[in-house]
């Protein structure tokens, strides 16, 4: 019965983000898959949590758009997420919402679905706030650089700030809807889980990520094979089955190992 009611309340959420114009047809699909399995199993905390990432996101995908004009040429994507954005983002905690089925009185599946969370939360939080940052960003390779804002691999102070800022919102809500840990071990760890993982997302961008360059205006982006004024573009740097979906991906994944390092540590 859980199960059935998740996948209704799944599949209400994806149908309003689909109208919303936040998800598109193959993004509705999956929300309503990762999101079933994430209500069903997991439950209202579990619930909160997603939720509370998905909004945000969404809202700040959509917000400043007078400072992000012109950067929409750098992403692969916009802000209507499909179905890898989907996976990309929720594949990590998804796996561990499912481990809470065969785990159900264990601490381990709640912490690395909240790392998972936090890390992606703080990625999307820093990409969508470092907007704001009145210099251009610095690559995280080598702080001395400075690139454009929007360059995968970008980082700057406001940015740095506004990924902690997601990853602690995630941290709170995993400390105060889980009875099983003290709360304030489970906020540090979360937290610094989240941060950790969206650094390793820059780091990723800024070496091996697959980025195109468009000869006709010039610039690096993750789009391909078109960029948005329509010319081919070429790869120059990254591997190439690398893109943004697994980059985010692999943010998630990292939270989750840096959560396991923290516990396994002290």
């Amino acid at each position: 019965m859980q199960l059935l009611l998740g996948f209704l309340l799944a599949l209400i959420i994806a149908f309003l983000a689909y109208k919303a114009h936040s998800l598109n047809k193959s993004g509705a699909i999956a929300a309503t898959f990762t999101g079933t399995i994430i209500f069903g199993i997991g439950g209202w905390e579990w619930a909160i949590l997603l939720l509370t990432f998905f909004i945000t996101s969404s809202a700040l995908s959509r917000a400043f758009k007078k400072r992000k004009q012109g950067l929409n040429e750098k992403f692969s994507k916009g802000h209507e997420r499909d179905a890898g954005q989907v996976f990309g983002n929720g594949g990590i905690a998804t796996l561990f919402a499912a481990l809470h089925f065969f785990f159900p009185n264990e601490l381990w599946p709640w912490l690395g679905f909240a790392a998972a969370l936090a890390a992606v939360n703080a990625d999307t939080w820093g990409t969508e706030l470092g907007v704001l940052n009145p210099n251009p960003p610095r690559m995280i390779t080598n702080l001395t650089k400075i690139v454009e804002k929007g360059t995968s691999g970008g980082i700057s102070l406001i940015g740095t700030l506004a990924s902690l800022a997601g990853s602690a919102l995630i941290g709170i809500l995993a400390s105060l809807f889980n009875p099983l840990a003290d709360s304030a071990s489970i906020f540090f760890v979360v937290t610094l889980a989240g941060l950790a993982g969206s650094l390793f997302d820059s780091f990723l961008g800024a070496t091996v990520q697959a980025m195109y360059f468009c000869p006709t205006d010039n610039k690096e982006t993750e789009k391909h094979p078109l960029h948005t004024c329509g010319t081919p573009t070429t790869l120059i740097r990254g591997w190439v089955w690398l893109d943004n979906d697994w980059v985010n991906f692999a943010c998630g994944a990292f939270g989750v190992l840096t959560y396991l390092l923290i516990i396994g540590l002290f």
